[in-house]
């Protein structure tokens, strides 16, 4: 006898009020996903939002907030490559 078990659902819940205006800018979703999955990864290293952000905003928002905000963008390199452009932060040295 095989149990079934219930359909486990994820409520998608990211918030278009970042992502409309993030398209906006980077209108190609390709580019866009990479751009925020690199962006996300860097906030989950340790590094730091380069914009205002609320407590309860997870990477991947905050990573879209800082795009529409013109506060993280890219540059097509001469082979077709993307270089992420953020300004710098300041070294703990």
């Amino acid at each position: 006898m095989e149990t079934v078990s219930p359909k486990v659902t994820i409520p998608f819940r990211m918030k278009s009020k970042y992502l409309e205006p993030a398209q906006q800018r980077v209108p190609n979703p390709e580019l866009l996903i990479n751009l925020v999955s690199r962006r996300v990864r860097q906030l989950a290293q340790g590094h730091r939002p380069i914009t205002q952000t609320d407590p309860r905003m997870d990477y991947s928002e905050i990573a879209l907030k800082e795009i529409s905000e013109g506060k993280f963008s890219y540059e097509i390199g001469a082979e077709g490559e993307m270089i992420p452009e953020a300004p710098a932060s300041p070294s703990t040295e």
